[in-house]
């Protein structure tokens, strides 16, 4: 059974390329009808938080990328840690190097100097050295010295690096700890991971845990880099290009299935396919299809894929995320008209949930317009036909048909064109001038409400 694995390390919030990470790795689990684990690797105890592990929590539910089992968390496997390193240990398979950090600095400049790269130099691998007093060693893994180690990479074909490109690698720090390396090959074999989906940063990271695993008798997993994503700019993509936290978007007015669906299409594709659901990305899903060139983040796109989503949301549902912003306003809702009303006049209008909630103000409280607004289509020849307006207003059933006739039955008497008098009064009631069709609008602020609110602009009118 396919079984594939997320495992963020809670040192921050959860990220547009980590998420895209989560999305893949759920998706091919759920196509192939396999399992997908949440791992918390938390090792790095100095930046991992508890507030970091519940924002991935939370913003792996916002975006219902929903895990079989876990979360898992490294510090509660310690000892298990120490176990496999105790058996490599044993085998003649790793050795505890007692190198301070002082010797280890001098190794690496006297490297640098030569031109060389820096990199561990395997002075304690075969030492027969009385180890020092008062350092705590750590334990390195006897990587091979010679041959050359390759793997199929599921996205970018076959990699093959030499074994004497890659140093002796620490497994367990002074402390007991597990480095990343040690720890993430441990839990995949344990956890029975046949597959791993990571971002293409972890390829060089991929040979030397393939090593551990042979010196494990361990069978491999298949592994797919996905490679990164970069801003518009072509650089690599950071919180002035969008990359901010997945839970800001929800803040901002996104729809999880829009992020989503965003996601999917950042280095993937099916055909021409650019509006879709989740549960039609994971029908899709493939790995072959993943681009081998980094992803582009476009906010535009973003934008227009939400605003496509937000279209096609039931208008009920949209009313109940839309509510809350609303009421957070301060508007109450009993005393205007149903939100669900609202909505459907306006997601045609909108990008976001935030921008809708913006929009529909004037349905629940008067907007004074801008003086510039007053003075542009406040002219004086128009009032008579405003007047007479809001008379015939007040006698009609207040329905849209209704109030369009009485628009129009005005505008012919007066001779004039409907812009000439729908604006202004666009502007009187909303207190702008882009609002949805006028009868519409009006319909639904309700005939008291329209009635007053063209009495007090009235007296703004100048000569």
């Amino acid at each position: 059974m396919i079984k594939t694995r997320f495992a963020p390390s809670p040192t921050g919030y959860l990220h547009i390329g980590s998420a895209r990470t989560a999305l893949f790795s759920m998706a091919y689990a759920r196509r192939h009808g396999g399992i997908f684990v949440l791992r918390i690797e938390d090792t790095d105890r100095e930046r991992s938080t508890q507030e970091s592990i519940q924002a991935i929590i939370d913003a792996m539910n916002w975006l219902k990328l929903n895990w079989d089992e876990g979360p898992f968390y490294q510090m509660q496997r310690i000892e298990r840690y120490r176990e496999i390193a105790q058996q490599l240990l044993n085998q003649g398979k790793a050795y505890y190097c007692y190198a301070s950090k002082e010797e280890l600095e001098a190794m690496r400049m006297a490297q640098r100097a030569r031109g060389e790269k820096p990199r561990y130099d395997g002075r304690w691998r075969d030492s027969k050295a009385t180890p020092p007093a008062g350092i705590k060693p750590v334990m390195r893994f006897k990587n091979p010295l010679v041959g050359e180690t390759g793997f199929e990479d599921l996205v970018k074909g076959h990699i093959t690096v030499q074994n004497g490109e890659l140093d002796d690698l620490v497994l367990l720090r002074a402390d007991g700890v597990p480095t990343y390396n040690f720890g993430v090959v441990v839990d995949d074999l344990d956890m029975g991971i046949t597959h791993v989906i990571r971002g293409d940063d972890h390829v060089n990271n991929t040979p030397r845990q393939v090593n551990i695993l042979k010196a494990l008798g361990a069978p491999l997993p298949q592994y797919a880099h996905v490679p990164m994503i970069l801003g518009a700019d072509g650089e690599r993509l950071s919180k002035r290009h969008g990359a901010v936290s997945v839970m800001q978007y929800r803040d901002e007015g996104y729809l999880p299935e829009a992020l989503v669906n965003y996601l999917a299409r950042l280095g993937w594709s099916h055909g021409d396919a650019e509006i879709f659901s989740l549960s039609q990305f994971i029908d899709w899903f493939d790995l072959k299809h993943i681009s081998k060139s980094p992803a582009q983040f476009n906010p535009e796109k973003l934008q227009w894929l939400n605003q496509q989503h937000l279209k096609q949301l039931d208008d009920e549902r949209l009313a109940q995320m839309a509510a809350p912003l609303l009421e957070a306003r301060g508007f109450d809702l009993t005393r205007g008209p149903s939100v669900a009303g609202v909505v459907q006049l306006l997601k045609e209008r909108v990008s976001t949930l935030m921008q809708l909630a913006d929009e529909a103000v004037y349905f629940y409280q008067p907007v004074d317009p801008p003086a510039e607004l007053k003075k542009e289509h406040y002219a004086a020849d128009i009032k008579p036909a405003l007047d007479e307006l809001m008379r015939n207003f007040a006698k009609i059933q207040w329905q849209r048909p209704a109030i369009h006739d009485a628009l129009k039955a005005v505008v012919s008497q007066h001779g004039l064109k409907l812009p000439q008098i729908a604006m202004p009064l666009r502007v009187m009631v909303t207190g702008g001038t882009q609002t949805p069709g006028i009868d519409a609008t009006l319909e639904l602020i309700g005939k008291e409400e329209v009635l007053r609110r063209m009495q007090r602009q009235m007296s703004s009118y100048h000569a």
